[in-house]
């Protein structure tokens, strides 16, 4: 190629980048569709990033989950408070359920930043399942926020659940009465049956 088709060329480039006007009408309008994520009705009481993974039973190993913010949301009408973890990108749920009182972080062998937990009913997929799960922080530090803040919603779950069946505990004590008192008649009645038969 000559110098002067070099400069042509060079010319014809110019030009076209010179037009930064250009404008394109859509060919199909997009309405804004409002989305819900299901988190309107509560406050975040605890955000940080994390790696959580989950215990395969049937291969017996760990397997990741997903990488993203974990959070602890507490209902505002309720009180009840709830772990709920999205993946980064695609901002898929890999962990939602509440923190009952039979939850309890256990540290993982090795490390000083990550937990283990058993989850009685984790609703991911739209089917409650049974999990061993385990999650990473980037430090320890935030490994120990994670616990106390984990502890604290343990806790308020707990007082709720109590507050919430007064009267159940009532019935749960009277049960108890009503037992020890038919052990004691059972008792009674045991030992003058022995009576009788000396």
């Amino acid at each position: 190629m000559s110098d002067t088709e070099k400069n042509a060329a060079a010319g014809a480039q110019e030009e076209a980048v010179e037009s930064p006007d250009v404008h394109f009408e859509p060919i199909v309008k997009l309405q804004d569709v409002e989305v819900k994520t299901h988190e309107e009705d509560e406050d975040c009481i605890f955000k940080m990033r994390a790696k959580l993974f989950r215990f395969d039973t049937q291969g017996v190993e760990w397997k990741e989950r997903g990488t993203g913010d974990v959070k602890l949301l507490k209902h505002k009408e309720n009180g009840k408070v709830r772990l709920l973890m999205r993946r980064e990108k695609t901002l898929k749920v890999c962990a939602n359920h509440y923190i009952t009182s039979d939850m309890v972080l256990s540290p993982n062998v090795g490390s000083d930043r990550s937990w283990v937990w058993n989850v009685a009913a984790d609703l991911v997929e739209d089917e409650a399942e049974r999990q061993l799960l385990a999650i990473r922080f980037a430090n320890a530090e935030n490994a120990t926020k994670f616990k106390e803040a984990f502890e604290e919603a343990r806790e308020t779950n707990l007082s709720l659940t109590s507050d919430a069946n007064p009267a159940q505990e009532e019935s749960e004590d009277e049960d108890k009465e009503d037992d020890k008192e038919d052990a004691e008649a059972s008792k009674d009645a045991e030992e003058s049956k022995e009576e009788k038969k000396d």
